[in-house]
């Protein structure tokens, strides 16, 4: 025990000594009901964490430690996110390279110097094309690198992770994984490939799955342009007139009396002169617009249903890079080919701002535009990561079936225990919505390819409804560099011969297997029988349709189960503005220099008083808290320890000491409760609130007959109550402060704190059901009126008082008879005077001396 108690240099100090000892790691007891199985979230590694992330995993880590010290062997793993868009931009930005596929791959590549070392003109230099193999290769060497960061914060945190069973979602045995499930799917029909609408990201070029799509308010305005038929016209409102050349029908609710008349009539667009039927549908709102609308190919996903219900057919003007495309109106139903075909021709190539600008400018030239365009706002989809709206363009993609299995998920999250309750509502309301399978394919270049080829026919064309799958001893695959069996790699893209998929799988599709690629699916199938389904899902509230929702699909659909039996949302992190704390936003606060300025505890602190699912303001002053509270625990703890030793006999007796236990066995009873319901923050207030009882009324209460100055019976209950009192807050309180306890835990145990036994009401017997908390309540009441009467006269704590007298009903009065020995002793009180009286309040009068 340290002559001057300190937090300072416990991380390093315990940090080591967990690693050497191996602490935290996961053993096998061959028996399921044995283990506690946590799905950890595989942080991305694109830079730097945030104290997002340290709020939530903290969340993670005192579930994980209060299991350990339950018994139970917690499988506890660290995996890294490391492939998708986001290492592709991290890299891209760091090293000021870009990916070009049609580059070959140069084995002597060299890692150019990072942007931020640069200077001058060599900074604003455009950036480099690279092949994908060497650009794939940058990826792997920079989050190697961020990776080794990333552990080093985690450990100082404090995470108990088991860091021999560290996993990633690009490794050759992610890739192994994630290409056998997907095999597995293809084969049962549950994957597959259709040349469908989807929605596009033109900056990054990669379709979007709907589960990755924000809407985000946007200006616009309304432009009421007229069609034609006969001699009279009909007007629709758009907020994209530069979709007209798409226009393959207007569409009007059945039973709207201004438009039955059109129905199954044609009408002729303006600009382009095109004539497109008018069709009827009940999800036409009469209510909007003019109540009749132009359905084009394709402006959003109504226009997508629309055209797959009412069999239309397909006019493509957008491209895969937001520009439009060529069209050849001599192929189309134009009353003026010719002139439509000079009007398109201006806008062939623009892009879709520049498009409407020339059109809208047209269309007023044409008399066709009825009044000005009106402004207004609305609710435009965008990839979460991008900031350009998103088009929905035609291409080949791959899916994994959702919609089908609808009914099968909602049931898989009535299995699921959800923590807070409420959060099963975004599940469900989620998988109900669904109206699409999901999108597993994108058009980039850092992830796990899929696993196949096609056949190329005589004239070098793909035969994409027979793609060629290896067989699932040869994964992992690149079918970049592999050949397909049959094949040789001189017959790659030449007719008669192969070419390999170049898609890569969606990062969801990966992540989505997280409990397969932790528990060793492939590789250890005695590990992950005896950790899957797993107990525990942590994550984000905001991810539940993303990583929650897909981890479900691919276990029901590989393992017919649900994945978890608990699943524990956390909340966001909000800057003083109430906003979400993210990289996106520029607002995130990174921790490293909180854990230096606080220390760990004191972080792990804030984040346990951040409630289940509950967006949390970023609040240093609470850090502060929560250190103030690690350095009462080590000097209450030299209190305690500093006092001589009771004996083997000695025993709780006194009537003080008893009610003491009593409080304790009904904190612990709670916190253990709320422990086991997920609720961390319950648990910590309980414990909290019992501690500060312990050392500001409790410890001052039994100070001097603890040193013996009323005879060494007294002496001997009161040691013993307050070792015992120690030893149980500090088990009680490892799993939020796992440095300061394990520090004050050394001084008298040759063990570590963390697989100590976590503390139960039985283990104080008699003692604790014997004892009244009321005691101890009306002790600490008196007390404190002792004090505030002295604080007012400004007089010491030690000042004398001459007597002290105490109304309250007769059952009280003798709790406090009980224990005036403690009174006179604390307060220093020459004579307490115990008053009857019917009230059921205590009143306290104190007259100093």
């Amino acid at each position: 025990m340290p002559e001057k108690p300190s937090l300072e240099g416990l991380e390093a100090k315990w940090s080591a000594f967990w690693s050497e000892a191996a602490v935290h790691r996961f053993d096998r007891p061959g028996n399921r009901d044995a283990v506690f199985s946590i799905d950890t979230p595989p942080p991305t590694v694109s830079g730097s964490l945030h104290v997002g992330h340290v709020f939530s995993y903290t969340h993670t880590d005192i579930i994980a430690r209060f299991q350990r010290m339950r018994g139970k062997s917690v499988f506890y793993p660290m995996g890294w996110d490391d492939n998708g868009l986001p290492t592709e931009r991290r890299v891209q930005n760091y090293y000021g390279v870009r990916c070009d596929p049609t580059l070959p791959y140069d084995p002597d590549f060299v890692a150019p110097t990072p942007l931020s070392q640069r200077s001058g003109k060599d900074k604003k230099a455009p950036a480099a094309s690279i092949a994908r193999q060497n650009f794939v290769e940058l990826c792997e060497q920079l989050t190697a690198e961020d990776e080794l960061v990333f552990e080093e914060l985690w450990r100082k945190l404090g995470l108990s992770v088991d860091w021999s069973m560290t996993y990633t979602t690009i490794g050759k045995e992610a890739q192994r994984v994630a290409q056998a499930a997907f095999l597995r799917l293809a084969r049962s029909n549950e994957a597959y490939q259709s040349d469908a609408p989807t929605m596009w990201d033109v900056t990054f070029q990669t379709a979007v799955a709907n589960a990755e799509v924000v809407e985000k308010e946007v200006s616009g305005a309304y432009h009421k342009v007229a069609f034609t038929y006969g001699s009279d016209s009909v007007c629709i409102e758009t907020t994209r007139p530069e979709l007209l050349p798409a226009c393959v029908a207007l569409v009007a609710h059945p039973d709207d009396e201004r438009y039955r008349a059109l129905i199954g009539e044609e009408v002729v667009s303006p600009l382009f002169g095109v004539r497109v039927p008018v069709v009827a549908h009940s999800a036409a709102d009469p209510e909007k617009g003019s109540g009749i609308a132009m359905i084009c190919t394709f402006g959003d996903m109504t226009d997508v249903m629309w055209w797959r219900e009412l069999r239309l057919p397909v006019r493509t003007v957008i491209g895969r890079n937001g520009r439009l495309l060529p069209l050849d109106f001599q192929h189309l139903p134009s009353v003026d080919a010719e002139r439509a075909q000079r009007v398109y021709d201006e806008i062939a190539g623009k892009t879709v701002h520049t498009a409407r600008e020339i059109v809208v400018e047209k269309l007023r030239d044409d008399a066709s535009l009825i009044g000005e365009p009106r402004p207004t706002s609305r609710a435009v989809k965008f990839f979460e990561k991008g900031d350009k709206p998103l088009e929905i363009v035609s291409s080949r993609q791959w899916f994994i079936k959702t919609v089908d299995h609808r009914e099968e998920l909602l049931a898989s999250g009535n299995e699921i225990q959800w923590h807070p309750p409420h959060m099963q509502s975004r599940y469900n309301d989620w998988v109900q919505g669904l109206n699409a399978d999901w999108l597993i394919s994108r058009q980039r270049f850092f992830g796990v390819p899929f696993p196949l080829w096609y056949a190329l026919d005589s004239e070098g064309q793909p035969a994409y409804g027979t793609p060629l799958f290896p067989d699932e001893s040869s994964l992992p695959i690149d079918p970049s560099t592999a050949c397909p069996v049959g094949y040789t790699e001189d017959m790659r893209g030449k007719p008669n011969g192969f070419v390999g998929e170049s898609d890569i799988m969606d990062t969801w599709a990966t992540s989505s297997l997280s409990p397969q690629l932790a528990g060793g699916w492939l590789s250890d199938p005695d590990l992950f029988r005896q950790v899957f389904p797993m107990d525990l899902r942590p994550q984000a509230h905001d991810i539940i349709r993303t990583w929650l929702f897909t981890t479900v699909v691919r276990s029901r659909l590989e393992a017919g189960t649900t994945p978890w039996k608990h699943a524990a949302l956390s909340g966001w992190i909000l800057d003083p503005d109430r906003k979400k704390m993210s990289k996106s936003q520029g607002n995130v606060v990174t921790p490293g220099h909180l854990l230096d300025k606080y220390g760990a505890d004191a972080v792990r602190y804030w984040a346990a008083s951040g409630r289940p699912g509950t967006d949390t303001a970023f609040d240093p002053q609470q850090m502060k808290i929560g250190r103030r509270l690690a350095m009462k625990l080590l000097n209450a703890s030299k209190f305690v320890l500093s006092l001589p030793a009771p004996s083997d006999e000695a025993r709780t007796t006194e009537p003080l000491d008893t009610a003491l236990l009593a409080k304790l066995a009904e904190t612990v009873k709670n916190a253990t409760t709320a422990l086991e319901g997920f609720d961390y923050t319950s648990a910590l207030d309980e414990i909290e609130r019992f501690f500060w009882f312990f050392c500001d009324n409790y410890v001052e209460l039994v100070k001097e007959r603890a040193y013996g100055h009323d005879g060494e019976a007294g002496a001997e209950s009161a040691r013993v109550t307050l070792r015992r009192t120690l030893d149980i807050v500090t088990r009680m309180f490892a799993p939020v402060l796992p440095y300061t306890t394990e520090e004050t835990w050394s001084w008298t145990h040759p063990s570590t704190v963390h697989l100590a036994a976590w503390p139960t009401a039985d283990e104080l017997g008699t003692d604790a059901a014997n004892g009244r908390p009321a005691v101890a309540e009306a002790a600490s009441s008196v007390i404190a009126v002792i004090r505030k009467a002295k604080s007012t006269a400004k007089l010491s704590m030690r000042a004398e008082v001459a007597r002290v007298m105490v109304q309250a009903p007769a059952d009280l009065l003798d709790a406090i008879r009980s224990v005036s020995a403690d009174i006179k002793a604390a307060g220093t009180v020459a004579e307490v005077v115990l008053r009857p009286h019917d009230s059921t309040e205590l009143a306290v009068e104190v007259e100093l001396s």
